[in-house]
C-alpha cells in the first residue's frame, strides 16, 4: 500500500485523556507515558494544553525536549495567548504542532462562545495564521463538528486550509455521532471543500454511546486519515476511541479497510498497564485487546478449537499485542540485571541509578512475601517505587488493624508529617474505614472520598491489592494510588498518597471553562 493509505495516529492520553475526573498526571509520569507511546511508534503525541496551568506548560515542554521519534503537540484554543503560549513550550521540539481549536456548532456559538458565524470564522483564520507563523505544523479542530451544520463546516475548513493548516480534525465531541451519519458528513467535507486535497483529515470520537471506535473507522473507510484516540479509551466522561482498538481493528480488517499504521503493536499491553497504574484507572477484565480475559478461553468448545488451530476462535495472536505465553518469572533470587532487562522489555524506563536502586530493593521486599513476581507486579511496583511528584508531608511509619467477628474493627496508626511522627487510632465500619479515620484525624484535610477501589494484580492469595483513592475538596479532585501484598496498608498508602497531592497540587485548568 502507498503511504495514502497510512492512518496517522494521534494520541491524545496526555491531553484529553488527562481529562478524566482524577486522571492529573504529573510531568514525570506524563514524560514516562510519552516515552512508551515513542516507543510504540505513535505519529503525534498531544502532550497536553500548555496554558491551563504552569504544570502543563512544564509537562508540554519537557515531553516537546525528551521526543525525539513522534511529533509533539500542544492545544490551544483559538486566542492569540494561547497560540504563543504552545509556540513556546513546544520551541524545543524536533517535531513540533499547535492544535488550535474552535467551536462550529449552533449551540457552542450562541451559548458558549456568543459569537456569530462570521465572527468565528474570522477568528479561526487569526488563529491559524498566528499559529502558522510560529509552527510548520498546524491542526485546526472544528469543536463539536457532529452538531455542526455542513455548509459552515464547509465554509471555516476551506478558510482555516487557506489561513495554513495542514491537519483538519472533525471531532464528535459530546458523541453524537452515529457510524453510518458521520461517514457521510467526513465524505461530504472531502468531496465539497475545493482544498481539502491540501490537507489530512482527523478524527476524534467520544464514547458518550459507545461508539467512538466504530465511528473513527467509519471515518478512516471513506477517507479520513489521522485518528484521535487514547489508550484504554480513557478521556472525559465516556472516555474517547481506544488506540488499541483502532490499530488492531485496522491491523486485522485491513482487507475492508485497506489501509495500514505504523504502530509497534506488540507494546500495546505494557504502555495500557503503564496508563492505567499512574492513572489509577484499572482495565476492565473484559476490555478488547488488553483485559486480562481478552485472549481466555474458558468455554469446552472453544478451548478445543483453539488448541486444535488458533484461529478457530482468536482473529488476533495474544503475542501481537504483547502478551507473553512463556513469561520471564522474577523470585527472590533474581539479579539486579534479569531485573533492568525485564524492565526493558516491559518498555519502563528507569531515569536514574537511584531509581533503579530503589526500585530494585522494593522489588526484593516484595519477593519476600510473593514466591513469584509477574510484569503486572513490576508495573505497579515501579510506579508505586517513582511515586508522584508531590512531596511526602504524610508518610505511613506504622500501622495495626484488628478485625474481629462481633467486635468493632480498629485501626492504630503512627504517620510522620513533615518529619514529625504523630499517632492516632479509630474505629470504623471495616478495617480500611478505621485505618481512613485514623488518618483523617491526624491530617484533617476535610476532603470527601469520591472512590475507594481494589484491584487484584495478580491471579493467588498472595497477590499484590493495587488500590485507588479519590478524593475531592473544593471542586478539585485527586487520584491516589498504592500498591501491597497487604490490602489495608495498600489502602493507607493510596489514601496518604491522595492527601500529598492534594496539599501539594495545582488545580488543572480546563480548556472547556478557561476564560476566553
Amino acid at each position: 500500500m502507498s503511504s495514502q493509505d497510512r492512518v496517522i495516529i494521534f494520541d491524545t492520553t496526555l491531553r484529553d485523556g488527562e481529562q478524566s475526573p482524577g486522571a492529573s498526571m504529573t510531568k514525570e509520569e506524563k514524560l514516562r507515558i510519552a516515552k512508551a507511546l515513542e516507543r510504540m511508534r505513535v505519529d503525534v503525541i498531544e502532550a497536553g494544553f500548555a496554558i491551563a496551568s504552569p504544570g502543563d506548560f512544564e509537562a508540554v515542554r519537557a515531553i516537546a525536549d525528551s521526543i525525539k521519534d513522534s511529533t509533539v503537540c500542544s492545544l490551544s484554543r483559538a486566542v492569540d495567548a494561547d497560540i504563543d503560549r504552545a509556540a513556546e513550550a513546544l520551541a524545543g521540539a524536533n517535531s513540533g504542532r499547535i492544535h488550535t481549536f474552535i467551536a462550529t456548532s449552533p449551540i457552542h456559538m450562541q451559548y458558549k462562545l456568543r459569537m456569530e458565524p462570521d465572527q468565528v470564522v474570522e477568528q479561526a483564520i487569526r488563529a491559524v495564521k498566528r499559529a502558522r507563523n510560529l509552527c510548520a505544523d498546524v491542526e485546526f479542530s472544528c469543536e463539536d463538528a457532529g452538531r455542526s451544520e455542513i455548509d459552515f463546516l464547509c465554509r471555516i475548513i476551506e478558510a482555516a486550509i487557506d489561513a495554513g493548516a495542514r491537519t483538519i480534525n472533525i471531532p464528535d465531541t459530546v458523541g453524537y455521532a452515529i457510524p453510518h451519519q458521520y461517514a457521510d458528513t467526513m465524505r461530504q467535507l472531502l468531496q465539497r471543500i475545493p482544498n481539502a486535497d491540501k490537507a489530512v483529515f482527523s478524527v476524534h470520537c467520544h464514547n458518550d454511546l459507545g461508539l467512538a471506535v466504530a465511528n473513527s473507522l467509519a471515518a478512516v473507510a471513506v477517507g479520513a486519515r489521522q485518528v484521535e484516540c487514547t489508550i484504554n479509551g480513557l478521556g472525559e466522561r465516556a472516555g474517547n476511541a481506544a488506540l488499541e482498538e483502532i490499530v488492531m481493528a485496522i491491523k486485522t480488517r485491513q482487507d475492508v479497510l485497506g489501509v495500514y499504521t505504523n504502530i509497534d503493536t506488540p507494546h500495546i499491553l505494557s504502555t495500557s498497564r503503564m496508563v492505567s497504574g499512574i492513572t489509577g484507572f484499572p482495565v476492565q477484565p473484559n476490555k478488547a485487546i488488553v483485559g486480562a480475559n481478552a485472549f481466555a478461553h474458558e468455554s469446552g468448545i472453544h478451548q478445543d478449537g483453539v488448541l486444535k488451530h488458533r484461529e478457530t476462535y482468536e482473529i488476533m495472536s495474544a503475542q501481537s499485542v504483547g502478551w507473553h505465553t512463556n513469561k520471564m518469572v522474577l523470585g527472590k533470587h533474581s539479579g539486579r540485571n534479569a531485573f533492568r532487562t525485564r524492565l526493558e522489555e516491559l518498555g519502563i524506563a528507569l531515569g536514574s541509578e537511584a531509581d533503579l536502586n530503589a526500585a530494585f530493593a522494593r522489588f526484593k521486599e516484595l519477593a519476600d512475601k510473593k514466591h513469584e513476581i509477574f510484569d503486572e507486579d513490576l508495573q505497579a511496583l515501579v510506579s508505586d517505587t517513582l511515586g508522584e511528584e508531590a512531596p511526602e508531608h504524610f508518610k505511613l511509619v506504622y500501622l495495626e488493624v484488628a478485625s474481629k467477628t462481633g467486635e468493632v474493627p480498629h485501626a492504630k496508626l503512627v504517620l510522620s508529617i513533615d518529619g514529625v511522627e504523630q499517632g492516632s487510632s479509630a474505629e470504623g465500619s471495616g478495617p480500611v474505614d478505621a485505618t481512613f479515620k485514623a488518618i483523617e484525624s491526624l491530617a484533617t484535610s476535610e476532603s470527601s472520598l469520591q472512590l475507594y477501589s481494589v484491584n487484584a494484580i495478580t491471579q493467588g492469595t498472595d497477590s499484590q491489592g493495587e488500590v485507588t483513592v479519590r478524593l475531592e475538596k473544593a471542586g478539585r479532585i485527586v487520584n491516589g494510588n498504592g500498591a501491597d501484598t497487604d490490602i489495608v496498608v495498600a489502602s493507607a498508602k493510596a489514601y496518604l498518597n491522595a492527601l500529598n497531592l492534594m496539599q501539594a497540587g495545582v488545580r488543572k485548568a480546563h480548556p472547556q471553562v478557561a476564560d476566553v
